[in-house]
């Protein structure tokens, strides 16, 4: 019964392979540092959440094109950066997640990744807020940023050296995205 329904019921999803495969790492010290040496080579990464479904390694994956990844082995083997597993994306659920979380507050904007948010004036591009993580570096980040235009204040990478500040660096180059000018 099972075999004529495969037939003449519905048809199966099937599993696509995409472009796309994702590198995960035991460490979040190993994303930003393998992220930093693949952009630098010229690949298309992205800094994601992990799918559900990978229960290892830390909070972050790479997501980069799967067709590039030789060169990327390659370029993580020569820095001596070695992923716990590299696999493809094969379907929805094994789709990274999105670190970012947008927050439209009408004359305000806010852009969350991981676990940092920065805020700025929709009017004057200015940033009126950063918060978020624990780390040592973030009240020195937010005196750096707040109050200045969004557009003319420092990129956070050129401060903070930990995972907050990391984090920020993500939040501060979407808003960028979200807020030309």
């Amino acid at each position: 019964m099972n075999f004529l329904k495969g037939i003449f019921g519905k048809a199966k999803k099937t599993r696509g392979v995409s472009e796309r495969g994702i590198l995960v790492f035991h460490h979040t010290s190993e994303v930003i540092e393998a992220e930093s040496h693949l952009s630098e080579a010229g690949l298309d990464v992205r800094v994601m959440g992990p799918p559900p479904e990978i229960q290892t390694g830390c909070d972050m994956v790479i997501e980069f094109p799967i067709m590039h990844q030789l060169q990327a082995l390659d370029i993580l083997e020569e820095k001596r950066i070695k992923p716990i597993q590299v696999t493809a994306v094969q379907d929805h659920l094994l789709e990274p997640v999105s670190l970012y979380n947008i927050r439209d507050f009408g004359d305000f904007l806010m852009v969350r990744a991981a676990n940092m948010k920065i805020t700025v004036d929709r009017q004057s591009l200015k940033i009126v807020n950063v918060s978020g993580g624990g780390c040592p570096d973030v009240p020195f980040l937010a005196e750096q940023l707040v109050g200045r235009p969004l557009h003319e204040a420092p990129e956070p990478r050129r401060f903070g050296r930990t995972l907050c500040g990391y984090s920020l660096q993500l939040a501060y180059e979407e808003m960028k995205r979200r807020c030309p000018g």
